[in-house]
This record gives structure tokens, sequence and C-alpha cells, in this order.
């Protein structure tokens, strides 16, 4: 019995997700963020629908913090990609949000 597998006539390339893979908080610029997250979670029996201020404020710190990756140069790249809050299902908090700020006159 012959196999009829042939690894060399095709390479695979790995690449990685576009959502999900940032860089590690190595120096833990964001660690108040995801504790008070933690502590939430833990308070609501682990409901994350009751979390989400906190989850979002942990995200929007994510984005807000840069990181300098290992190596020569002064480039920098952020512990997560900007993404609008919308596009991470944080619509309806930003609706309130807004609602909440007094209107100067």
């Amino acid at each position: 019995m012959s196999t009829a597998m042939n690894f060399s006539s095709k390479s695979f390339t790995p690449r990685p997700p576009d959502k999900g893979a940032f860089p590690l908080d190595h120096f833990g610029e964001c660690s108040a963020f995801k504790e008070r997250f933690m502590e939430c979670l833990r308070h609501s029996g682990y409901e994350s629908a009751a979390c989400r201020q906190s989850a979002m404020a942990y995200l929007e710190c994510r984005m807000d913090r840069r990181v300098t990756p290992p190596g020569p140069g002064d480039s920098r790249e952020q512990l997560m990609a900007n993404e609008p809050l919308e596009k991470l299902g944080f619509k309806d908090l930003i609706n309130e949000k807004s609602e909440e700020k007094p209107e100067k006159s």
C-alpha cells in the first residue's frame, strides 16, 4: 500500500489571527484595569454582561498604551491595535456615556 502524502509539494505559511493576538502586558500598565474587571466578575458570579464597563475600560487602556519591542530602534507598538469601541461590542455603552454628559451652553 502506498501513501499519497507528499509533504514537499506545498508549504504552509501560518499567519496570526486578525483579532485576539496582541503583546502581553509585561510591565503591568493595564493590570489595575484587569484587576477591576476580575473583581467585578467574582462579585457578579462570573456574569460578564454585568462587567462590560470594566471590560471596556481595560480594552481602552490596552489601546492607549504602547510597548517598546525588544531590539534596536525606537519603533513602538501598541498593546492592542486601535479599534472603534462600537466594533468591539460597546456601542450601547458609548451612547450611554454621551447621554450622561451635560451639554454646554
